[in-house]
């Protein structure tokens, strides 16, 4: 169907950025900061061990304290950075020791006592010196202080973590990562962290190279964006969606007259859990706001003893991934009979047992995760119920049984394609929903390397492998193939340019998205090259993003044009209209937002701050939810009776969310987090993260803000969708084939040319390509089917 050059070309960005992401692993595991076998005193004797380093980590992961602060700029952004608050505590009491005795530059001395690396990598000791060791101390009963505090204040339950022994891991693990943050690397003027976080006491501040790879991320977007401009003002006529002005009119079938298969009725279950997930996932995002304005009232009710923060925010984040994940599996089995042409018998009862394995796994690491943080003594040290980093916060268990739900979901898929595939060259249509539908299980798998027991940097490492690589590159691509299987279904986009749209994304996406991945590890203890690599990468992601804007206008045209042309109304106005806001919020909450906060030298002053949940939220609800609602409401369009469809909750729903989101990027976390920044970089990383700022008066006005937004997100936006999956699941037309008529969702209304000698067999879905004499051969008709189009 294309040329070979555009195969040629998703191979050469999928080797070169994979072998480079593989040098990249083994400097992670060769180079990372230290973790030494045992700190100890200058007598040599032990003051907390590699293993309690460890323990310390596991503690901190499995009590969701992730979910509530961060380590090392990852996490939630309630509770303080450790790391940033480690090093702080440490020094102020240093500082204010060597003051009390009488030193005579006590800045100067705390400067050179904190940055000396007395790390000794033959025999795996780190020395502390006295000073150091009695900060430790001190730090160790503040923690203990706070963690074990009788009330929710902090917004953690009340008695969180009292066990001394626990305590004393949990500080060794931060006293861990505070030491890397401000210890020079072997052979550099720098931390192992790259001088993160901004710290005047230890002099920390921007390396040289965090403000060069900011300067040249900047000049590689410009010199980019203009090839990219430039590229398209020279191919316009034959790129984008609209290319082939020529398509022929098409009367569109309208709901009621397909029919469809058992499985594809199944999915109306799936879509209705879909939209459960969904008000619960927002009802838990207006919890966690709350938080920020009031930490022990909910409207009078001490919510913490019963829903901490930590554990909302767990669910909050779980949910995000799993709604929107479950609406993309059950779109590609909705459109795998339109592929084939027929539906394998009993796949219905495959898609239950996916739906039921997944709800097990849904309901089973939820219960873990609530006894992990509310410290049931039945969830330490196991696997079921023990949680992970944060986005795979799911246990062990129900994180691989996850993986096996993903796996049965791609079989089911091939199973539903087979026949379709086999007559298909290897880089068709077919194939490449297969392809990329095959990313899913695999990517989301490599989140079992990274176990709270592993090192930090690498663990790190491997969990944005799920974050990034997964979430934003390999679920783009396959959102990228749904949608153009759409628009080839409907009939207005030709094989051949959703093919050349399909591998021009790939390209894009993945030339930024894979090394991209590194902008997430400038300062988790990796080596520079991370940085270097991340930065400038990270800066090309805003290219396919950009290029959406134009993909979105294209959606609009695309619906216009073909309605205005049919004797029958386009069906589908708000599934595309979904699909448009997909192409805004991707490249203002993806681009925009994402592009803000990747320069290293911002990330540097504002990683874990609001810009960062700016980012996350109009990217991932913006992208990612707006896409799921749209591939429902495509599927429910044909699952729900015409006479029952309500026409006015879509359009009420499509307005309310995408109002609701920008109010609450635009009214809220956008201002609030440029006031953090501002104060990150004037006053101090430390003090822009604590719960004094945090709370301060001007600041919880504008999380107040935010209440009318999220009103009209979840009463205007998500309950109508609510509704019309119910719909789906009460009124929904039930299978009654295994095999799809041709040209199952329109017909060609007027054939562009007069049908005479050359009929290709039509596949399914698609219209009748009717040709005349003269275009009977492939040579003089390069839009003919080729290879059983």
């Amino acid at each position: 169907m294309v040329s070979k050059g555009w195969v040629q070309g998703v191979a050469l960005v999928m080797v070169f950025g994979f072998a480079v992401m593989g040098f990249l692993a083994l400097r992670t595991y060769t180079d990372s900061m230290p973790q030494p076998k045992q700190v100890v005193d200058s007598q040599g004797e032990v003051v907390f061990s590699s293993a309690e380093i460890t323990d310390g980590q596991q503690i901190f992961a499995g009590r969701g304290l992730q979910q509530y602060g961060s380590i090392m700029g990852h996490g939630g952004y309630l509770g303080p950075d450790y790391t940033a608050d480690y090093l702080r505590r440490s020094s102020e009491f240093v500082l204010e020791a060597l003051t009390a005795s009488g030193v005579q530059d006590p800045q100067g001395e705390l400067v050179e006592m904190m940055r000396t690396n007395r790390y000794d990598a033959a025999s795996g000791d780190l020395v502390f010196t006295d000073l150091q060791i009695e900060a430790f101390e001190e730090i160790t009963q503040h923690y203990a202080d706070y963690f074990g505090a009788p009330t929710t204040q902090y917004g953690l339950i009340p008695y969180a973590i009292t066990d001394e022994a626990e305590v004393h891991e949990l500080t060794a693990f931060f006293a861990w990562t505070a030491w890397a943050s401000a210890a020079e690397r072997p052979g550099h003027d720098y931390s192992y962290t790259n001088n993160w976080p901004a710290e005047p006491l230890v002099d920390n501040a921007p390396t040289a190279d965090i403000i060069v790879w900011s300067a040249l991320s900047l000049i590689s977007l410009l010199v980019a964006l203009g090839a990219l401009f430039g590229l398209y003002g020279r191919w316009s006529k034959k790129m984008g969606w609209q290319h082939g002005e020529e398509t022929p009119a098409l009367s569109f079938r309208q709901p009621g007259e397909v029919k469809v298969t058992p499985a594809q009725s199944a999915t109306a279950w799936f879509f209705f859990v879909v939209a459960l997930m969904f008000l619960a996932q927002a009802f838990l995002g207006a919890a966690i706001e709350h938080y920020r304005v009031d930490l022990t009232s909910f409207f009078g009710i001490d919510l913490a003893q019963i829903l901490p923060f930590n554990l909302a925010r767990t669910w909050h984040v779980q949910l995000s991934l799993l709604w929107t994940a479950a609406s993309f599996l059950a779109a590609g089995i909705f459109l795998a009979p339109y592929i084939s042409g027929r539906e394998p018998k009993r796949q219905h009862w495959l898609a239950y047992a996916l739906l039921g394995a997944l709800a097990v796994v849904i309901a089973g690491s939820f219960v873990g995760e609530a006894m992990s943080v509310f410290g049931v003594e039945a969830a330490k040290d196991s696997i079921f119920w023990g949680m992970q980093w944060e986005y795979i916060d799911l246990p062990k268990v129900w994180q691989g049984m996850l993986v096996v739900g993903l796996t049965l979901w791609i079989v089911i898929i091939f199973r539903g394609i087979r026949a379709r595939l086999k007559s298909e060259h290897r880089f068709n249509l077919p194939w490449l929903f297969f392809y990329s539908g095959l990313a899913i299980p695999a990517f989301y798998a490599v989140g079992m390397l990274a176990g709270t027991e592993v090192h930090l940097s690498v663990a790190e490492f491997w969990r944005f492998w799920v974050v990034h690589l997964w979430v934003e590159d390999f679920l783009e691509l396959f959102t990228t193939v749904m949608v153009a299987y759409i628009f080839v279904m409907l009939g207005v986009v030709k094989h051949k340019i959703a093919m050349q749209i399909i591998l021009l994304d790939v390209i894009l996406y993945s030339a930024g998205g894979i090394l991209g991945t590194m902008h997430h590890l400038y300062f988790s203890g990796t080596p520079v090259e991370h940085m270097a690599l991340g930065a400038f990468f990270s800066a090309l992601e805003v290219i396919p993003l950009t290029f959406l804007t134009i993909e979105a206008w294209s959606f609009l045209q695309l619906g216009a044009r073909q309605e205005s042309r049919s004797s029958a109304p386009f069906p589908h106005r708000w599934a595309v209209m979904f699909l448009v806001a997909v192409g805004f919020w991707n490249f203002l909450g993806a681009g925009v937002f994402g592009f803000l906060i990747n320069l290293p030298i911002i990330s540097y002053y504002e990683i874990g701050t609001a810009l960062t949940a700016n980012h996350a939220h109009a990217a991932m609800m913006g992208v990612y939810g707006m896409l799921g609602v749209g591939l429902a409401l495509f599927a429910l369009r044909y699952l729900i009776p015409p006479e029952r469809w309500p026409d006015r909750l879509a359009k009420l729903s499509f307005w309310c969310l995408n109002l609701g989101l920008a109010w609450m990027t635009f009214a809220t976390l956008l201002p609030l987090g440029v006031i953090q920044l501002w104060h990150s970089i004037n006053d101090g990383y430390f003090e822009a993260r604590s719960l004094n700022f945090i709370t301060e008066p001007g600041n919880a006005v504008l999380e107040w803000l935010r209440l009318p937004g999220d009103v009209l997100f979840i009463v205007g936006g998500v309950m109508p969708f609510v509704w019309i999956a119910w719909l789906g699941v009460r009124y929904r037309i039930k299978g009654s084939t295994q095999e799809v008529p041709m040209e199952a969702l329109f017909v060609e209304a007027q054939p562009s040319v007069p049908v005479t000698a050359y009929s290709a067999e039509p596949t399914l879905g698609y219209a009748s390509d009717a040709r005349s004499s003269v275009d009977a051969t492939p040579e003089s008709n390069p839009d003919r089917p080729v290879d059983g189009f």
